[in-house]
């Protein structure tokens, strides 16, 4: 398969698809981002070769059109000098660099159309594999995490039967219980200093309401007296 068959295949295709319907992703999505990588190294190279290719093709497009302009300039002088037969030469000359130079400035926009395809394209590979790099990390962190879980699930349940966490559980809800009991002493015994003055001053307060009661209380009952002699 040529490289720039490749190249497009790879650009068409739908990772998420084939990922979907291979029977081992971790194993696809290595294989995807190798290729894309070693495809990428090809175009790339590729792509810096076409490019010397086109500053190659332009200095002999501009030489051929000075080349042309010289001829041009030595018809006028032939002319000039009565010359006609050495102008009609010179004319001919000037045609054919000037016939050239159209042909290959033919080819050079093509190159210039195929250049700029191509860098389109080498974007789009770039943002593939990216994306492919990014889903074959998460690939392998899912792999790495599972393998874990069913390792530490194996362990506790293919030989005790799960016996080993109901034991655990159960010591456990003694500690909930024990650490619950604590709890309630702390409710009813843990009281602070200022728990405890704060306790004095509402006694406190209560005194001296009750003291003013009994005050109001005498001075009514000795009023009533005074009234009745």
């Amino acid at each position: 398969m040529g490289i720039f068959t490749r190249f497009a295949d790879i650009i068409n295709s739908n990772i998420n698809t084939l990922l979907d319907k291979a029977e081992d992703p971790e194993k696809l999505i290595r294989l995807i981002v190798q290729e894309m990588e070693d495809t990428l190294v090809e175009v790339r190279t590729a792509s810096a070769r076409t490019i010397a290719d086109k500053k190659e093709l332009s200095r002999r497009i501009d030489h051929l059109n000075k080349e042309a302009s010289d001829w041009e300039s030595k018809a006028e002088l032939a002319i000039a000098k009565g010359r006609e037969d050495l102008a009609k030469g010179a004319l001919i000359e000037r045609n054919k660099s000037a016939d050239v130079a159209t042909e290959l400035k033919i080819d050079l926009d093509k190159l210039e159309s195929e250049l700029s395809r191509l860098t389109t394209e080498v974007s789009q590979l770039q943002e593939k594999l990216n994306d492919a790099r990014a889903r074959q990390k998460a690939l392998l962190m899912r792999h790495k995490t599972t393998s874990s879980r069913l390792k530490v699930k194996k362990t506790m349940y293919e030989n005790t039967g799960g016996e080993a966490i109901n034991k655990f559980e159960r010591f456990e809800r003694k500690l909930d219980d024990l650490e619950s009991e604590v709890e309630s002493y702390d409710l009813t015994n843990n009281r602070s200093l200022a728990d405890e003055i704060n306790d004095l001053e509402k006694e406190e307060a209560i005194d001296e309401q009750l003291a003013a009661l009994k005050k109001r209380v005498k001075k009514s009952a000795t009023s009533k007296t005074k009234g009745e002699k």
